[in-house]
C-alpha cells in the first residue's frame, strides 16, 4: 500500500486554490496528485514522473479524479515542456517528493533493494541508461569507491568497492549485498550495503544533476505568489534545497515559508515509518 508523506503539511504549503496549475514533479503512484486534484474544480495538475510504470500506476489510482490530471513521462528538464503542453506559461505550485516509491523498492525485478533477490537494474527509467550491473561491474575501484563515499556517504567505501571488484561479476541484488556485508560486517542496525545500493541508484539514475536541475526549472516555472515544496530524504539532498532556497531569498525572488525544514509527526511516523528521515522546505515567489 503506498502512504503519501507529510500530506496535510504539503496541502497546507501549497495552498491549493480550486482554479489552480500545479505540478507534482515526482507523482511517483499518484499519492499526492490524488491530494491535489481532490481539491481543485476548474484548476489543473500536471503529473509527471520518469518512471513509466509507477506513472500509469498514478493513472490507475487517480481515475476519480481524471478530468483534473495530465500525466506527462519525463524528466526535471521536462517541465517547463509538460506545462507548456497542457497550455499553460505559469503554475501556481510545485511539489517535489524526492523519495523513492514504496513499487520500486518492493519490486525485486526494478532491482533497487535487497530485500529479495532480482536483477541489479535500479533505473527509473527503464527505457535507457545504464543499469547498476554496468556500474559494478565495469567501473574502475578507485571511481567505483569514489562513487559509494561520495554519494552513500559510506566511510568504508575503499573496502566495499575492492571487495566487489574482487567478486565479480555481480550477478544479482543478493550477491551484491553478500559482498558488501562479507566486506564490512554489520556493526548497528542499518545493513552494511544499505549506503552502497544508495550510491549506486543515485548515480544510474543522476540524482544529484536531476535535482540541480529541479531547482533551476521549479523556480521558472511558478507564477507570483506560486509555491514550491521540496520533501528529501538525504541529508545531501536537504542542504542542496536549503542554499537553493537562501539563495532566491537573498535575491528578493522569494519569500522562505519554513524556518527550519518541517519534519513528518510521531503519528506519521509511527504509522509509515517510511517518512521518518522526510525533510520539507517550501517558499513562495514574489
Amino acid at each position: 500500500m503506498h502512504i503519501s508523506v507529510m500530506p496535510a503539511e504539503v496541502l497546507e504549503l501549497l495552498a491549493i486554490r480550486p482554479a489552480g496549475i500545479y505540478v507534482d514533479a515526482t507523482a511517483g503512484m499518484g499519492g499526492h496528485t490524488a491530494l491535489i486534484a481532490e481539491r481543485l474544480t476548474s484548476g489543473l495538475v500536471i503529473a509527471n514522473d520518469r518512471d513509466a510504470e509507477s506513472l500509469e500506476m498514478a493513472r490507475r489510482n487517480t481515475a476519480p479524479y481524471a478530468e483534473r490530471i495530465r500525466f506527462h513521462h519525463g524528466r526535471f528538464d521536462s517541465l517547463a515542456e509538460a506545462v507548456q503542453e497542457a497550455g499553460f506559461q505559469r503554475v501556481d505550485g510545485l511539489l517535489a517528493d524526492l523519495g523513492v516509491s514504496r513499487y520500486q523498492l518492493t519490486e525485486p525485478e526494478r532491482g533497487f533493494s535487497f530485500l529479495a533477490d532480482g536483477p541489479l537494474d535500479m533505473r527509473m527509467d527503464q527505457t535507457s541508461g545504464m543499469t547498476a550491473a554496468d556500474l559494478v561491474n565495469y567501473t574502475a575501484e578507485k571511481a567505483l569507491a569514489d562513487l559509494i563515499f561520495q554519494w552513500g556517504e559510506e566511510r568504508r567505501a575503499r573496502k566495499v568497492a575492492r571487495a566487489i571488484v574482487r567478486a565479480r561479476p555481480i550477478r544479482s541484488t543478493l550477491h551484491l549485498a553478500d559482498v558488501v556485508l562479507r566486506a564490512v560486517p554489520r556493526t548497528g542496525r542499518l545493513h552494511p550495503a544499505t549506503k552502497t545500493f544508495m550510491a549506486l541508484r543515485m548515480a544510474v539514475n543522476e540524482e544529484p544533476g536531476e535535482l540541480d536541475r529541479l531547482l533551476r526549472a521549479g523556480p521558472e516555472l511558478l507564477a507570483a505568489g506560486g509555491r514550491m515544496v521540496v520533501i528529501s530524504f538525504m541529508s545531501i539532498d536537504d542542504r542542496k534545497v536549503k542554499e537553493k532556497f537562501r539563495e532566491l531569498g537573498r535575491e528578493g525572488r522569494a519569500a522562505i515559508l519554513t524556518k527550519h525544514p518541517l519534519q513528518p509527526s510521531e503519528q506519521e511516523t509511527f504509522e509509515n515509518p517510511a517518512s521518518r528521515s522526510a525533510k520539507l522546505r517550501a517558499l513562495e515567489m514574489r
